[in-house]
């Protein structure tokens, strides 16, 4: 007997291909036309429609051209999907650029019809957790040492 990943696995499969190959048709076959997404660390940058997803990955297949797409984790729950991604390339000016975070979908007949999108550009270096914690809760920079 042969075990057949879930729906939402292969679709999750069928994207992650997709991006990876530049695909853009096959990347915007896996959403449905009314397909959702909420981006609740920036709420302005959601948006409804696939058509807006090929918008996006138009200009990130264009501006970024090496980019690879890999989901490190994912598990799935009847329609729902959880996954961590990382996406990582060269944009045309020569920097790297990297993304990472994790994307929740929900599937309907066969597409992704809605998402949670937690994907963020990764910060090398910066505030340490410390510092960082200092600023989120507007307590100003750490104290430095006793003089």
């Amino acid at each position: 007997m042969e075990d057949t990943p879930e729906p939402g696995a292969a679709l999750l499969e069928r994207l992650a291909a997709a991006a990876s190959r530049h695909d853009l048709d096959a990347l915007v076959g896996c959403f449905s036309p009314d397909y959702r997404n909420e981006t609740p660390a920036h709420p302005a940058q959601g948006f409804t429609g696939r058509d807006q997803v090929r918008r996006n990955w138009e200009q990130i297949f264009a501006f970024i051209p090496d980019i690879t797409a890999r989901v490190l984790r994912s598990c799935c729950d009847a329609d729902v999907v959880w996954s961590e991604w990382d996406m990582a390339g060269t944009r045309r000016d020569g920097a790297t650029t990297q993304m990472a975070g994790v994307i929740v979908f929900g599937v309907r007949d066969g597409l992704f019809s809605w998402a949670r999108f937690y994907l963020e550009p990764v910060q090398a270096g910066g505030a340490d957790v410390s510092q960082a914690v200092r600023q989120h809760v507007g307590a100003g920079p750490a104290p430095g040492p006793e003089r």
